[in-house]
């Protein structure tokens, strides 16, 4: 199985995610995000994977959620768009595997895919 998990090494949940991934001997690519944005496509392919409304997948206390205007109440797709554009409002860790994904707060919740 592939599994990729979109990275941020600054971020400590992100950390613990990898190394708990490591230690499981899981082969993952990583998938450094704010490097490397993903598209509005990818985004809506990992809305269905996770089954989850566009405001689950984000960063609403982060400072760029208020500057760009954005709600909770705002539709999916217009907020699928401000993370395409500011990918620091997209919550982190995700890891994907296949069809699925899960956000990895806490941490642990990457091994629920393995």
């Amino acid at each position: 199985m592939d599994l990729i998990l979109w990275h941020n090494p600054r971020c400590s949940k992100s950390r613990a995610a990898l190394a708990l991934l490591e230690e499981a001997g899981a082969p993952l690519t990583l998938r450094r995000y704010l490097d490397d944005p993903p598209t509005e496509a990818e985004l809506r392919a990992l809305q269905s994977a996770l089954d989850l409304p566009a405001i689950a997948m984000m960063r609403p206390k982060e400072a760029a959620f208020r500057e760009m205007g954005l709600s909770r109440d705002m539709e999916d797709a217009t907020l699928i768009a401000a993370m395409a554009r500011q990918p620091k409002l997209i919550e982190r860790p995700v890891l994907i595997a296949g069809e699925r994904a899960v956000i990895g707060r806490p941490p642990e919740r990457v091994l629920t895919l393995l």
